[in-house]
């Protein structure tokens, strides 16, 4: 399988993803809004310093600084283009290149990743768990947004995508496997993104649906153990 290569698609990312998801919602921000909703939520505590591992072109930076105004934040990605433009909408923060010699030094109290592990192959995802591992602190908690591989419209979505060429969907009890055996203790998991916007009487209901293998994704939370 070709790895995605996403310095290629840097130019156009916003116009492919709001192809691919227009008919849940034209608003472009909703997705990185909603998710970060939740990881305020989720995050009893003001973390000092926030890592988004997979930062992209920064789509979800600006909402990370609205609910964590008083926080450090720093975005990382292989893709150098990509940084290049999260740098440039979202000035305030700092960013550094995955695989770069002062990788892993830093530390961090939260560290959010939204839609990177279906990227990493199924054979790489245990050294990267163990890499963000040794990046959180004592008491740190870690947020992983991932597609929902039971959500056929989701599936659709990654099958027609030029950037997830290389994704692999892994399921809920997969990632928390991962995150148990790679030195993580799991303190939450739900299914996300039922209804869209447009149907907005429907919204408040979704807080009490995070059973449901129906959402178009699923978060889980986990601390170090």
């Amino acid at each position: 399988m070709k790895k995605v290569d996403f310095d290629e698609y840097t130019k156009n990312y916003n116009n492919l993803l709001s192809e691919s998801t227009s008919f849940f919602s034209e608003d472009e921000a909703y997705f990185a809004r909603y998710k970060i909703n939740i990881v305020k939520q989720q995050i009893k505590f003001e973390p000092n310093k926030i890592l988004e591992f997979g930062c992209g072109i920064g789509r979800n930076l600006r909402f990370l600084r609205e609910a964590f105004p008083d926080s450090e934040i720093v975005g990382s990605d292989v893709s150098e283009q990509s940084l290049l433009i999260a740098a440039k909408e979202n000035p305030g923060n700092r960013f550094f290149t995955e695989g770069a010699e002062k990788e892993g030094r830093e530390v961090f109290d939260l560290i959010f990743v939204a839609g990177v592990f279906h990227h990493i192959s199924p054979i790489q995802r245990p050294a990267v768990l163990q890499l963000l591992l040794s990046r959180i602190r004592s008491g740190g908690s870690i947020l992983i947004f991932e597609h929902n591989p039971y959500n056929p419209v989701t599936r659709r979505i990654v099958n027609n995508c030029p950037y997830d060429e290389d994704a692999v969907l892994l399921p809920p009890h997969e990632l928390t496997s991962l995150l148990e055996n790679g030195g993580f203790s799991v303190q939450g998991r739900e299914f996300a993104l039922f209804f869209p916007p447009k149907l907005k009487l429907l919204l408040p209901i979704e807080k009490y649906l995070g059973w449901l293998p129906l959402g178009g994704q699923y978060w889980v939370e986990a601390k170090r153990k």
